[in-house]
């Protein structure tokens, strides 16, 4: 049995990732501050396997604490999604330190944690797979997510490094790097009224959002050693081709309106 563990697993990625993973026929160990009820009985009801474990990542105990229930039911772990994040948009110059530092606890320390915690079962059996979700916002720059975006920076930073020390042992470390995603935490941006959806439909190539299911689509990929098993270290853009076109606004549209 594949074993797959994946934080932030209540709703939007998460969720999907954590029911393609099971369909994939993974068993799941689902992380997330909330109760993640909703696609626990999904997957079962799929018959498919799964645990749910509430808590803060950002506890280095509470994690512990998982890693070792994880390896006293299932005694391997063959993947991990380090999807959990939070949101954060305000100019740098009004930024605090304290909330500052929460977006790197949260989007950059815990995946660390971790990665270290299962990542030590993954080496200790020689095999498995850690994939990051990071964002274009660890790729390029984004006014106004100062603390946002040095975190995503951080988080494809450390895939780039675990990937280099984790790779020769048998444990692949890659990111995905999603463009904006229809979840609940683009409604929670949108409701402050920082932008609408033609400001990103109308910057991407393709002309939409990612729907949560592209982006686990593309985490699967990675997770799965028949199909990704020489790719290690890589930051997998799944953004519509936002950080690829360089062309100007005017230039985007006409392109849009050919036949």
């Amino acid at each position: 049995m594949k074993i797959a563990i994946v934080t932030g697993a209540a709703q939007g990625i998460g969720r999907r990732t954590a029911e393609v993973l099971a369909e994939a026929e993974y068993a799941l160990a689902l992380m997330d501050r909330q109760s993640c009820a909703g696609v626990l009985k999904a997957i079962r009801d799929a018959g498919g396997e799964a645990e749910e474990f509430v808590g803060d990542i950002c506890d280095e105990a509470h994690v512990a604490r998982v890693a070792e229930a994880v390896k006293s039911k299932w005694g391997r772990v063959d993947v991990l999604v380090n999807n959990a994040g939070i949101s954060c948009i305000e100019p740098a110059e009004t930024m605090g330190v304290e909330k500052f530092r929460q977006v790197l606890e949260v989007n950059l320390v815990a995946p660390f944690v971790l990665a270290r915690e299962f990542g030590k079962l993954m080496l200790a059996q020689g095999e498995g797979s850690v994939v990051n979700v990071a964002s274009i916002a660890g790729l390029v720059g984004v006014s106004d997510r100062s603390a946002y975006n040095s975190s995503k920076h951080g988080l494809v930073g450390l895939t780039r490094t675990l990937a280099g020390e984790w790779g020769g042992r048998g444990v692949r470390v890659n990111a995905v790097c999603p463009g904006w995603v229809k979840t609940e935490m683009d409604a929670a941006d949108q409701a402050k009224s920082v932008y609408t959806d033609e400001d990103i439909t109308g910057r991407i190539p393709m002309a939409r959002f990612a729907q949560p299911e592209d982006v686990a689509r593309a985490i699967l990929f990675l997770a799965d050693p028949k199909q990704s098993g020489f790719v290690n270290g890589h930051a997998l853009a799944v953004d519509g081709g936002w950080t690829s076109d360089g062309s100007w606004q005017s230039l985007r549209e006409q392109k849009r309106s050919r036949a």
